[in-house]
């Protein structure tokens, strides 16, 4: 069984995002998620974070994906990150080089 992605970005991300706050300021961005079925969220974690809420907002960085391809990220963000954003399955726009920080932002546990 796959990710629960609400229950991941509105319970899990933002309770280990509090546990690491001095540590998740040091990514310094704002991205924008946005998983196609499953919903929108705005994460923070520049020097005015860290947050994460659903919804839309300012982003140094916006990533869409698929829902069934966010699965493949989260199992092995490594080796799935780079595949799925050259076959044009995960977009990225705005700071691209941010986008190589997000696994970092995912390892945190509460």
């Amino acid at each position: 069984m796959g990710v629960d992605v609400k229950k991941l970005f509105n319970e899990e991300l933002p309770a280990a995002l509090a546990k690491n706050a001095d540590d998740a300021k040091t990514i310094g961005a704002k991205y924008q998620l946005n998983v196609t079925g499953e919903g929108a969220w705005n994460i923070d974690v520049s020097a005015t974070g860290p947050a994460c809420k659903a919804g839309e907002g300012e982003a140094d960085c916006t990533i869409t994906i698929a829902a069934e391809d966010f699965q493949k990220l989260i199992e092995n963000p490594q080796a799935n990150g780079m595949q799925l954003f050259f076959a044009g399955k995960l977009k990225v726009a705005g700071n691209q080089m941010l986008a190589m920080k997000l696994q970092k932002l995912f390892s945190y546990k509460a």
